[in-house]
């Protein structure tokens, strides 16, 4: 062990970096990684209206699909980035340059992180989690998956998998939190990063409607969503959805994973207690 003394020191010197700059890099290592998952639900979008026009669209057009047909904002210079990275390459000649493309008509606005990582509250339902997340099953498939969390009692309250990163998976997670009984208490935050979902007018509309107040991380910082990260990694560190190889396997896998998160996983951060029991806990006390 003791002969690794002055082997950093030795690498960076090799590499031409200086020590400061390479322990830099690694402290940005979770904002790198937060970067790679906004491009990949970014490119997820644009891979699906590149392939329904069978690789004939350029950014342009992809722009203004999203924009009209999924109320999606994207940076040209975003779409083009993505589309290089990925390899996407347009069979088609470029459109013309002096062509004015139309404006959308709704604007996507971040909001402060009003919850700030005050994770712990002592009542259920004050603040809720939410993200999205991305399932590979045995043929390679890919599943996402929408859930909303309760930063006091860990209990995952709603969640809704699907085949496609479009609007309508946020939709339909907010209708099961409703379906499933949810009562919020005054003052209630609902937590996101500022991925296109959240930043949606019509979704903040719907919060708004709602009576919650919405809070955002900082850009490129996973861990002002950190409790809600945990949760997938438990997720895919405790069951196998590569086994499932068709999109109702994957959504019977979810749901039972989940009812026994909530139910039957004891967890040391809850005074031992599942988040269910712990919700009781505190609706006592």
């Amino acid at each position: 062990m003791y002969q690794l003394n002055g082997l950093t020191t030795h690498l960076c010197q090799l590499a031409g970096v200086s020590k400061s700059g390479y322990y830099k890099w690694l402290k940005n290592e979770p904002a790198r990684q937060e970067a790679e998952r906004q491009d990949e639900q970014a490119f997820q979008l644009i891979e699906d209206i590149f392939l329904s026009l069978n690789g004939k669209a350029g950014a342009q057009t992809i722009r203004m699909i999203l924009e009209n047909d999924e109320g999606i904002v994207m940076n040209l210079k975003k779409i083009r980035r993505i589309m290089k990275k990925y390899g996407l390459i347009t069979k088609m000649r470029q459109a013309n340059p002096y062509k004015k493309m139309a404006q959308a008509t709704q604007e996507h606005k971040t909001c402060d992180n009003l919850v700030n990582r005050a994770f712990d509250q002592d009542e259920p339902g004050k603040v809720l989690l939410t993200d999205i997340t991305y399932l590979y099953d045995g043929h390679g498939n890919v599943s996402y998956l929408s859930a909303i969390k309760d930063a006091a009692t860990h209990e995952i309250l709603a969640h809704h998998v699907s085949s496609s990163l479009r609007m309508d998976i946020v939709y339909q997670t907010l209708t099961h939190l409703v379906e499933n009984g949810f009562e919020m208490p005054p003052e209630s935050f609902f937590h996101s990063d500022q991925g296109f979902h959240y930043t949606h007018p019509i979704f903040q509309q719907q919060l708004k409607d709602m009576g919650f107040t919405q809070s955002m991380s900082r850009k490129g910082n996973c861990w002002d969503n950190a409790p809600m990260e945990s949760f997938f990694g438990h997720l895919k560190d405790d069951i196998d959805i590569k086994a499932c190889h068709t999109m109702e396997e994957v959504k019977t896998m979810i749901h039972d994973y989940i009812a026994y998160y909530n139910s039957s996983r004891y967890q040391w951060t809850l005074k031992k207690m599942t988040p269910n029991q712990y919700r009781g806990h505190l609706l006592a006390a």
